[in-house]
């Protein structure tokens, strides 16, 4: 290991680690899910030798190795639901789907309300808004053509609205996510 590896390890763990499970727990919606998203995220950028490594440019790695890792993630969940029934009939094994009254609470926030969208809607929501892509930019980092992505994006802004009621048409100060520097409040507004 180059000598200032162990350093941009420490340093992005210590000053963005935070940032970092709360991007992975956008995405996810379960926070042992993003600890172990960031884990393995951190374990794919810094196992392999890299020299010239700044804090920055690690947290972009280790963002997008958070956002692959959970696509993957997915897809082998939706790859094994499709098989599942040829090995298990037994009903007392399948996951018990979650009580949608627990999910809107009294407050209603927005991260309650994106715990009730579908996974790939929920990523594509969070690379739109949070992350700040553009439609294009959503479809390239999902490997999904720009069609599938903007109905993702619509599917998934109806459900919002619904739970969340209209949404204003400028976001203005309202739910921040996280403290990386590209956050801003979550703004479902359709646009390509």
């Amino acid at each position: 290991m180059p000598p200032n590896q162990p350093d941009t390890l420490e340093v992005l763990a210590r000053e963005r680690g935070r940032a970092l499970f709360g991007y992975a727990l956008l995405l996810s919606g379960d926070p042992r899910q993003a600890e172990d998203l960031v884990q393995d995220a951190f374990v794919r950028v810094f196992a392999r030798t890299r020299t010239g490594f700044a804090p920055d440019a690690a947290e972009a790695y280790v963002r997008r190795a958070i956002l692959t890792i959970h696509l993957d993630v997915l897809r082998r969940r939706q790859r094994w639901s499709g098989l599942r029934h040829l090995v298990q009939h037994d009903e007392r094994s399948r996951e018990a789907t979650p009580d949608p009254a627990a999910a809107v609470t009294a407050g209603v926030d927005v991260r309650a309300a994106l715990d009730r969208l579908a996974p790939q809607e929920r990523v594509a929501i969070v690379l739109r808004h949070v992350e700040d892509l553009t439609v294009p930019e959503v479809a390239d980092r999902m490997g999904l053509a720009t069609g599938t992505v903007k109905r993702y994006l619509s599917t998934a802004t109806h459900k919002l609205e619904s739970l969340l009621g209209p949404l204003p048409d400028d976001a203005g100060p309202a739910v921040t996510f996280g403290t990386h520097p590209a956050t801003k409040p979550l703004d479902t507004r359709r646009s390509s």
